[in-house]
Formats: structure tokens, C-alpha cells, sequence
């Protein structure tokens, strides 16, 4: 595996990006694809797909996509990532109220998948009335799990199937998680540069930080906890993928400069030893001062937003 490896989740489904309708996709070109990178494993996989016609049966790729994310939220639930969520998404909140900003204050969620950050922030996060949550992926069958799941939980929360920087009601807070890695170069450039719309005040996208133990950790992690063959090859590919901190925040200050960007949460305390995920957080420079102060004793975990 290498950084410049697709996922075999990016290739077995296709969205157009202006319809937003599924796009039929070719076996044999998925399975190539990665023969020709001499990725042996990911084209067994691939080839081990039913088919319909030489097209990826998509009954079955959605039945697989969602065992997958099933599997994604046990892991986010061990690394109780939901409160890690909370704890940076609440001084965020708290700095816009004091700045004015009009309510609702809505968060959405970029490629929620199956909505476990929201569904978790909804049932257990303390969110106030003034507050939406708004989770939006491309991919129909993640949404409507996400959607059945919240329905069953009793939550305030919704969910489309919808480009996120095109909703009718627009973000005020952009979050993501294991999102930003899928994004290479001048990708990353544009995918930060959406984000720059009047109404978003603030962004924060938690992803993996690279580190000389963070493929070997990704590696026995996946390979004892999960379960689907696509789960273990991406998840350790993810890791590989992720991008150091230093790309993300040139990448942001460079598609977004109407936000201040900076790390936040790269270490365990004062010790340096690098913690599994870092966030990037962009941030309108009228709420810096108060987001600062609201983070309190966390604040020592914020880097320089520039």
C-alpha cells in the first residue's frame, strides 16, 4: 500500500456530482485498476463481488458499504470519539453565541456515512435547541440507514443525500471525520475552498496523524476488530493515506483564507507522543479570541490559527 493507492470504497460506487445518481460501475475496471497499481489484495477483493452483467452488483455493494460503517461506529465507540467531538464542538458553539452569529447555529457533517458523530451529539452530546445537526454523504443507502437508525433512536437530527456545500439551508459549522485523506493535491486545495461560503463561520475535520507507529497500529487494530475483508484493507489504507499536519493546514490557508487554520489536539498532554487523530480547524479570526477562551485548561491543546 501507498498514499497514492484509491480505497476500494472510493471505486466500487459512482456519484454523479451534479445529479447526485448512481453511476453503473465496471468489475473488471475496479479489479484492473488495482492490479495495475500491484495491489493484489484489494483486486481479490474486488473480484470476490458479485456481479450483475460485469457491473459490481449494487444491491450488494450498499449492503457492504453499510456493514462497513457498522463496523466504523464500533471502533468510533472504543476511541469514544463522539466525546472527543463534544468537548471541541461546545467552545466552538459557545465563541459564535457570543458572536452574534444568527441562529440556528447548524452543524453538518461532511460524508456522515451512517451518521454515528450526530446520532451520538443528538442522543448523548448536550446539544442546545439553538442548534441543528445536519448530516450529508452522497451515497443514498448510508443516508437512509442514517436516517433509519435516528428514527429508531427517537433524535434530533437530519440527514440528506445532497452535495454539502449546496444545501438550501447552509452550514455554520463544517465538521468531518476520515474524510480529508480521500482528498490528494489540488483536490484538497478545492475541497477546502467550498467551505468558504457567508454563512460558515467555522470548520473542523478529524482524520488520522501520521506517525512511525500509525501503520503498524492501523494494521493490528483492523486486523483484530474487524471483520469484512474491504474494512481491514481500507482502514490500514487510511492510515497510510492520511495526510501530516503540515499539508492539511497549507492546503486549508490556501483554499479557505477567509479562515484562520490550525491544529488542534496533536498530543496526549504535555507528552510528546502523538495521539491517533489530529484535528484541522478553520475559524472565522472575529471568534479566535473566544473560542480560545472557552476551551479553558484545553487551550493549550490549539495551535496557532493563521
Amino acid at each position: 500500500m501507498n498514499a497514492g493507492d484509491p480505497e476500494i470504497s472510493d471505486l466500487i460506487v459512482s456519484i454523479d456530482s451534479e445529479t447526485l445518481t448512481r453511476v453503473p460501475v465496471r468489475k473488471a475496471d475496479v479489479a484492473g485498476t488495482f492490479r495495475t497499481r500491484g495491489n493484489k489484495r484489494a483486486a481479490a477483493i474486488v473480484e470476490a463481488m458479485p456481479e450483475r452483467d460485469g457491473w459490481l452488483d449494487p444491491d450488494f455493494v450498499d449492503r457492504l458499504l453499510v456493514g462497513v460503517h457498522c463496523e466504523m461506529q464500533r471502533v468510533s465507540e472504543e476511541f469514544q470519539h463522539g466525546q472527543r467531538v463534544a468537548e471541541l464542538l461546545h467552545p466552538l458553539l459557545a465563541a459564535l453565541r457570543e458572536g452574534g452569529v444568527p441562529r440556528p447555529l447548524r452543524v453538518v457533517d461532511v460524508g456522515c456515512g451512517t451518521g454515528y458523530v450526530l446520532r451520538w451529539l443528538a442522543a448523548r452530546g448536550g446539544i442546545d435547541d439553538d442548534v441543528e445537526l445536519v448530516g450529508a454523504d452522497l451515497n443514498l443507502a448510508l443516508v437512509d440507514e442514517a436516517r433509519r437508525l435516528a428514527a429508531v433512536e427517537g433524535l434530533r437530527v437530519r440527514f440528506v443525500a445532497a452535495d454539502v456545500f449546496r444545501l438550501e439551508e447552509p452550514a455554520t459549522i463544517f465538521l468531518s471525520t476520515g474524510v480529508v485523506h480521500h482528498f490528494r493535491g489540488d483536490d484538497l486545495v478545492s475541497f477546502f475552498r467550498r467551505h468558504d461560503l457567508p454563512s460558515a463561520r467555522a470548520f473542523a475535520h478529524f482524520d488520522f496523524q501520521p506517525s512511525p507507529l500509525a501503520h503498524f497500529g492501523s494494521w493490528l487494530f483492523h486486523a483484530a476488530r474487524m471483520r469484512a475483508p474491504l474494512a481491514k484493507h481500507d482502514g490500514v489504507l487510511s492510515a497510510v493515506r492520511a495526510h501530516s499536519g503540515q499539508t492539511l493546514v497549507e492546503a486549508a490557508r490556501g483554499g479557505a483564507p477567509g479562515f484562520l487554520c490550525g491544529l488542534y489536539g496533536t498530543r496526549l498532554g504535555p507528552l510528546p507522543i502523538p495521539r491517533s487523530f489530529h484535528t484541522l480547524i478553520g475559524l472565522r479570526a472575529d471568534h479566535v479570541a473566544s473560542l480560545t477562551r472557552f476551551l479553558g485548561p484545553r487551550a493549550s491543546r490549539l495551535g496557532p490559527l493563521e
